[in-house]
């Protein structure tokens, strides 16, 4: 049977580095420009379980930035998509493609136990309601702040979202999240302020959730690996 071939990997980590990813299980919420590109370098990098929660579709002002966007995509679960695509790297790949829009009625029921939450959601009120979930039980969570209207060459960190400055989602969540008791929160966000669009559309640029993306999954990854046995 195919499998992944991660031998390069394994020159970087070891081979306790590569089992340690193979038994880690993430949960991504939101697989557009930046969860899509978390879920295939998670996969990649071996990670062995992966669930995906998303209500969307695919559609043609995805092709500019989404991994799951094509032009035989378009109108497809995003999630079932990503699923394909995932396995098709790994095949041993324990996937769990769920279609559904997380919120506080739900998020309950959507989100199981698992060694941390990946949080890329674009709604400011579902993302408080799934950080207050996952804080109130006890469940390892990272989230993506603004990745649009930028693009610059973007620069990302990975810090606590009260010392964050000069992104307008985070400036948000900040005072969401004091209202619902939440003190702390590990966030990606950009040292980069965004540029005015017209409109309320927000602007995107191919590379830029890439890098959000690239970085949230590099945070996920150390955190496994410095973890002691």
């Amino acid at each position: 049977m195919k499998k992944l071939d991660s031998s390069r990997t394994g020159l970087l980590i070891g081979q306790n580095g590569l089992q340690k990813l193979e038994q880690k299980s993430v949960t991504i919420v939101g697989t557009g420009g930046v969860g899509g590109y978390v879920a295939m370098l998670l996969v990649r990098a071996g990670i062995g379980k992966i669930s995906l929660i998303d209500f969307d579709k695919v559609s043609p002002s995805n092709l500019n930035r989404q991994i799951v966007a094509f032009q035989d995509t378009i109108g497809q679960s995003k999630v079932l998509v990503l699923k394909n695509m995932l396995q098709n790297i790994n095949p041993n790949l324990q996937c769990n493609a769920i279609e559904q829009r997380i919120s506080a009625d739900n998020v309950q029921k959507l989100i199981k136990p698992c060694d941390v939450v990946v949080d890329a959601i674009d709604s400011v009120k579902d993302k408080i309601a799934l950080i207050k979930y996952c804080k109130t039980h006890n469940i390892d969570i990272i989230s993506a702040m603004g990745a649009g209207n930028r693009f610059d060459i973007p620069v990302f960190c990975v810090t606590d979202i009260f010392k964050t400055s000069g992104d307008g989602l985070a400036k948000v969540m900040r005072k969401a999240l004091r209202d619902e008791g939440v003190d702390s929160l590990q966030v990606v966000a950009s040292q980069s302020p965004a540029v005015k669009v017209e409109g309320k559309t927000i602007g995107s640029i191919s590379y830029y959730p890439a890098m959000c993306g690239s970085t949230l999954a590099a945070a996920v990854i150390n955190k496994f690996l410095q973890e002691e046995e």
